[in-house]
């Protein structure tokens, strides 16, 4: 029942996505557009420039805000599975850092807007492949913390790489920070194709293993006993939750907080088990991510405020929340 509701109300804020935006689209002519013709006459149907705009804007941001909030706030649902830590989010393994030392590079090196997303991508996978090789094979392999903290020195790493290159060339630093912030406007078709599938695949495989997951949850030595391959469920999980965040940064830019606020406050109402947890956070993600761009578009309109800044002024004020919260919990135990 819950997962109908909010898949109801999820489609009510496709939607309304679909009819806020800087040039208003008559709703008669939308639906009557959307449904073939089968619905209003035709004298409800769109002109050619209203037309375009809703299949070539703002149909493609729509889904694209969609794909990109499931894939964060899911990688972010596994990541904190996996590493026992309400804390984590998608880009603790240095995807984002990595993503951006990508796409820095390839700015500067003048490579053409159209190659900039697949650049993003390996960047950001690389990153998390060389955190999970160091953290594994520099440190205690039962313990999650050392890929954490393996995390933590790439992305430092990449972080002052990138910092050094925009002091050189600081004419590139609207277009570098353009995307770091966050951008849902110039999504496409092709972008949105490109990305649905990587991301449907690993979206599938996370909620698919959610028992596995559960059985995670009381620690390494307990789910060993039960028979669970732990290395190898953290392994696969990583994977995934890697391929859907860095495919989600490297055509929306970095968007921050979505993979904590969604599953922590989810896991607040519903409970830890992820059977019923992993379905709503996909529905809840791409719901929250799409009402955060409905926001950036009005809050300023005409102007548009980034997606990014948007999720950030609200996860700021509930990341502290979770701090405190979990502050308070670590000192009752």
């Amino acid at each position: 029942m819950p997962i109908a509701l909010t898949a109801i109300a999820l489609a009510a804020t496709l939607v309304l996505g679909v009819f806020i935006g800087a040039a208003p689209l008559p709703i008669a002519g939308v639906f009557h557009a959307l449904s073939g013709g089968l619905i209003g006459g035709d004298e409800a149907a769109l002109t050619a420039r209203e037309s375009a705009i809703l299949f070539n804007v703002r149909l493609p941001r729509v889904v694209m805000a969609a794909l990109v909030g499931a894939a964060l706030a899911t990688a972010g649902a596994a990541y904190q599975a996996v590493f026992r830590n309400p804390l984590a989010d998608p880009y603790l393994l240095g995807i984002s850092s990595g993503a951006s030392l990508a796409v820095t590079v390839a700015i500067l090196f003048g490579v053409a807007a159209a190659a900039i997303p697949l650049i993003g991508f390996l960047g950001g996978v690389l990153a998390v492949a060389v955190t999970y090789i160091a953290g594994t094979s520099l440190g205690d392999r039962s313990s999650p913390v050392t890929v954490i903290l393996a995390g933590v020195a790439v992305a430092a790493f990449a972080n002052a790489m990138q910092q050094f290159l925009l002091q050189r060339n600081e004419e590139s630093l609207r277009q570098v920070y353009g995307w770091m912030l966050g951008q849902l406007g110039t999504a496409t078709w092709k972008s949105v194709l490109t990305v649905a599938l990587p991301i449907a695949l690993g979206v599938c495989v996370i909620v698919a293993s959610s028992r596995s997951l559960d059985v995670l949850s009381v620690g390494d030595s307990e789910a060993a006993s039960l028979g669970l391959n732990v290395e190898l469920v953290r392994v696969v999980m990583v994977c995934a939750a890697t391929l859907i965040t860095a495919a989600a940064v490297s055509v929306s830019g970095l968007i921050g907080f979505v993979g904590i606020i969604v599953p922590h406050t989810l896991r607040l109402l519903v409970g830890p088990g992820h059977r019923l947890l992993l379905p709503l956070v996909v529905l809840v993600g791409a719901m929250f991510l799409q009402l955060a761009d409905i926001i950036g578009r009005t809050v300023l309109a005409p102007a548009e405020v980034p997606v990014g800044v948007v999720t950030a002024a609200i996860g700021g004020p509930f990341f502290l929340f979770l701090l405190r919260r979990y502050g308070k919990s670590r000192g009752r135990s």
